[in-house]
Parts: C-alpha cells; structure tokens; sequence
C-alpha cells in the first residue's frame, strides 16, 4: 500500500496548470496526464472507472452493505493555477518542524517565515512540505486528490469496512472557473458530495463568492507626442483613470470575512490600446449585481469624458453562492461535522473567500459543500501543507462513508 505522502509527491511531480487564454476542455492537454494515471490507479485497485473527452475521471464503488443509503462522492480537481509556475516542483520535507523560518533553497535569501504567516506555528513538530521558492507546490487540489485516492486505497484493500456506494470525481480547469461546465451529474450518480479542496485543516464550508470576470479594452488614439497636444488620447492613462474609479476599499488588501472585492488581475497596454480584467466577488448578491453595474457605469463615464467607443466592456458571470443550495440538505454539512469530531479536529464553518467545483455542481443539483485538504498560501511560491492534515482529511473522508453506511468508523 502506498504511503499518502508518496502519493501526495507522485502528483505534484505532473503539470496540470491550465490554461485561461484556452477556449479547449481540458485547457492544456497536459492535465490529462494525470487524470489518465488517475483513471488507471482506480482501475488497477479494482474500481470501475472511466475518463471522458472532457477530461473528467469518475470512478464507483458499490456498497458493500444490505440497507439502502445514499451514494456519497468526493470530488477533487487536478488543475494548478496560473497565478505561478507549475513545472518542475521540488517539494521540501521539512520534519518535525521547530517553529522558525524555512528557507526556501531554490532561491537564495527566501524563508517561509512566521513572522510573516504566523499560522505556521500552529504546526510546530508536525512534517510541513513547501515549495523550493520556484514554483508553487500543487496542494490545491493535488492534497485533495492524495486524500481522496488514499481512502479508495483503504476501502479496496479492507474488505471489512462497510460502506454505501462512493463515487469519486477528479476534474480539470477548475482554476480558472470552468472545472465542472460540462460534469454529468446524473452520470456521476452521487446524492451528495463533498469537494476536497478548502484550506487549513477543519474547513467546511457551504457559503462561497458569487463570481463574475470583466474584461476591459480601451481604444487610445496615438500622436507623435511632439505635436500631441489636444489630439493624444493616452489609453494607459485612461485605464488608469478608469481603475481610480473603483472604490480602494474594495481592492482585495482591505477586504475580509464576507466582505467581497473588485480586483486587478492583469494590465497590459500602449497608447494606442489598453486591455485589463479583473474579477468580482461578493457572498451577499444584491452587493455583487451593483458592483458589476458600477463596472459598466465606470465605463460609461469614460466613454462621455474621451468620446463613444473609448472603453469598452465584457462581463460574465462565473458561478453563484451555494448556499441557496446547501440549505434545503443542511444533513450533509451535519455529517460533516460529525465526521472531523470523530477524527479529533474541531470545525471551523466559515465563508469561502473564494470558489469551488462544488458551488456550481449544487446549482447542478447535487448538493456539495467544501472540506479542508489541508495546504495554505494556495496560488504561489510560498505554499505548503502540513502532512498531518493531508492525512487527517482522508481519515474524514472514511469516516462520512461510515457516517452515511449507519455505523461509525
């Protein structure tokens, strides 16, 4: 049987960062790399399991028990963000770990420090794997894929433990909001579900960001600056302009809790032409609808200032709150809970600052809150996860399969 943190290592090794710029499903073929070692490694531990031309692996155990229960799935998506490299990772096993700075050795003068992410001493004499400073490491939401395939694991090679029908569901893109576009909910065959793919150990959450992109052009007109004057529509310094517009306070920095923002992910011009984007986020919708309406009067301002066609604007939305969703089926957050008391880990039910597979599979209809997998610092060079919690959330995977089979791990 092979050990989680091996496990855990063996995927971080593949590429899997999708590609935003990409209109494919998958984003970048190389995701499928993994998911194809996915689909086999289920099959190989004896589970029917399939990869579909969209690049989704979805795999079935049946139960094992005489009473009828509802099937139970847990989901995790392959894909690593953009926002770093994810090409050649050299994870850093650090043991036992002292409470002082880490340093990061694939560039010199980089610590993971605690006076920086003070969180880290809640793991003092625990085994902390990081990044080497030159790449992200992958714990999301390879930490989850680890946890996940390491219960199959147990169940194939435990014949003895009961259990209803799981279903297990890897996904692709989901980094860059199109992870579950085209998931088959009726073919995955689950009641519920959970996504392994929140932070810290003892996360649940059932309450997300509604979601939307703006995608900004601005049309400058370009003088030799020498006989510029009255004539040079600069569109860098419209954008600029334009962004000044949005309240500062809203700007991701300033923000916690359910408080959402408005944030800058890319600018890139001349003064010709100008593209930026940025994305939109508030738990509470009516606050979300009126900062995409005060995106679009920000550009209708700057199109009465400089003239019509100066600015102009695409924004789409990208996935809702699933709490509207979760409400009705408050059973499988209960069981949730139970299952990490059970595991000793004490629930924290809290917001997701951010989205999950799970928000658009429970406007799907199937219900499907969100469950540690352990890292933090997801999205850049100074991530890491505890192996404790890796191996904690695979302990609570079994434990909502016993849950839901009527008999406790």
């Amino acid at each position: 049987m092979e050990k989680i943190l091996d496990r855990f290592l063996r995927y971080v090794s593949v590429d899997t960062q999708s590609n935003e710029e990409s209109e494919s499903q998958p984003s970048a073929t190389k995701e499928l790399d993994l998911l194809r070692m996915l689909c086999r490694e289920l099959q190989e531990m004896g589970v029917e399991a399939s990869l579909d031309e969209y690049g989704y692996v979805m795999g079935s155990i049946p139960s094992n028990i005489d009473e009828e229960v509802p099937a139970v799935g847990f989901i995790a998506h392959v894909d690593t963000a953009p926002d770093a490299p994810g090409v050649n990772v050299k994870p850093q096993i650090i043991k036992d770990y002292d409470g002082g700075e880490i340093p990061l050795k694939g560039v010199p003068d980089l610590s993971l420090k605690p006076s920086e992410f003070p969180e880290m001493l809640k793991y003092k004499g625990q085994t902390l794997i990081t990044t080497d400073g030159t790449t992200l490491l992958g714990a999301d939401d390879k930490a989850g894929v680890a946890e996940i395939m390491d219960a199959v694991q147990y169940i194939t090679s435990h014949p003895e433990f009961r259990h209803g029908t799981v279903k297990i569901g890897f996904t692709p893109d989901e980094e860059i909001g199109r992870g579950v576009v085209k998931f088959d909910v009726g073919k995955f065959g689950a009641d519920f579900a959970y996504t392994m793919d929140g932070g810290e150990v003892g996360e649940l959450e059932y309450e997300n960001f509604n979601a939307a992109s703006a995608r900004i052009h601005i049309q400058g007109r370009n003088v030799h600056p020498g006989y510029a004057k009255g004539k040079m529509k600069n569109s860098i310094l419209i954008a600029m302009e334009l962004n000044d517009l949005l309240p500062i306070e809203q700007r991701p920095e300033y923000t916690e809790g359910y408080e959402g923002f408005n944030h800058i992910i890319s600018f890139k011009g001349t003064v010709e032409e100008t593209d930026f984007a940025y994305i939109i986020r508030d738990h509470d919708r009516e606050k979300f609808e009126k900062k995409k309406a005060f995106v679009a009067e920000c550009v209708d301002f700057i199109n009465k200032k400089y003239g019509p066609g100066t600015a102009e604007a695409v924004i789409k939305d990208q996935y809702y709150n699933m709490k509207s969703q979760l409400e009705p089926h408050m059973h499988v957050v209960d069981k949730a809970v139970k299952a990490m008391e059970m595991a000793g880990i004490k629930p924290k039910i809290q917001p997701i600052r951010g989205g999950t597979d799970g928000a658009n599979l429970s406007f799907k209809g199937l219900p499907c809150p969100n469950i540690f997998a352990g890292g933090l610092n997801f999205h850049g060079k100074m991530e890491y996860v505890p192996l404790e919690s890796i191996e904690k959330a695979s302990e609570v995977i079994l434990n909502i399969i016993s849950l839901y089979a009527g008999q406790p791990a």
